[in-house]
C-alpha cells in the first residue's frame, strides 16, 4: 500500500470513527482499505483495541457514556435501535438503571444476543428513531410505547410520562393520541400512567 493509499485509508477509518465514537468494525476497515492482514498489524502494533469479535476502537479516542450502546449497535450492523428501559434510562425520564440493554431490531434479524442484552423484533418508523453519536434510541413517545406494552412497573411508567412532560420532550396530547392507538392493557396502562403524573404534577 502507497503512502496515498494508506492516508486516504486512514482518512476512511476516521470516518466512520467520527460518527461511532471512536468505534469501528472489521468490515468497516475493509471497505476503508485496510484487508484482515493489516487489521491483525493494527492490533499487534496497539493503534486499534479489539473491543469484541470484529468490533475496534482507535487507541487515543476517549471513551464515553454510552460506549457500550455504541458496540451493541456495531454488533447488530447498524439495524438495532436502543430501546424500552435502556431508552428511557438514556432519555433520563424516571430512575430506572436497567443491568441489561435493550434494543430493538427488525423482526428478521437471526443474531443471538448474549446474556446481558435483550432484543425485541419490531418495525420502528423513521419518526420514532432519534440518532446519537453511534447509535439509534428511540424516541420519548416510542419508548414510553413499548414501556407501556412490556408491562413497565407503573409507577416507573408514570414516573417517565411525567418526566418526559416536564423536560418538554412530549406533550399531553401526544401520550393521549398513543393511548387511541394501543390496544387492551398497554392502553390502559398508559392512561393510568398519564393520570397518575397529572396527579403527581
Amino acid at each position: 500500500m502507497g503512502k496515498r493509499d494508506q492516508q486516504e485509508a486512514r482518512r476512511r477509518l476516521y470516518e466512520y470513527a467520527v460518527a461511532q465514537g471512536g468505534y469501528f468494525t472489521a468490515a468497516q476497515a475493509r471497505a476503508a482499505g485496510y484487508p484482515k492482514q493489516l487489521q491483525h498489524y493494527h492490533v499487534s502494533r496497539g493503534n486499534w483495541v479489539r473491543e469484541e469479535r470484529g468490533i475496534y476502537r482507535l487507541w487515543e479516542w476517549p471513551r464515553g457514556p454510552h460506549d457500550d450502546l455504541i458496540r451493541w449497535t456495531l454488533w447488530t450492523r447498524g439495524l438495532g435501535a436502543v430501546s424500552h428501559q435502556t431508552a428511557m434510562a438514556v432519555h433520563e425520564i424516571s430512575d430506572l438503571m436497567p443491568a441489561k440493554i435493550y434494543m430493538t431490531v427488525p423482526p428478521g434479524f437471526r443474531k443471538e444476543p448474549s446474556p446481558v442484552i435483550v432484543l425485541h423484533r419490531d418495525r420502528l418508523a423513521p419518526h420514532e428513531i432519534e440518532q446519537r453519536e453511534g447509535f439509534r434510541l428511540t424516541t420519548p413517545l416510542r419508548t414510553i410505547i413499548d414501556a407501556a406494552r412490556v408491562a413497565v412497573d407503573p409507577e416507573r411508567l408514570s414516573a417517565a410520562v411525567r418526566d418526559a412532560i416536564a423536560k418538554g420532550l412530549l406533550g399531553d396530547r401526544h401520550v393521549e393520541a398513543a393511548i387511541r392507538t394501543l390496544k387492551g392493557p398497554a392502553a390502559e396502562r398508559l392512561y393510568s400512567a398519564l393520570q397518575e403524573a397529572r396527579r403527581a404534577a
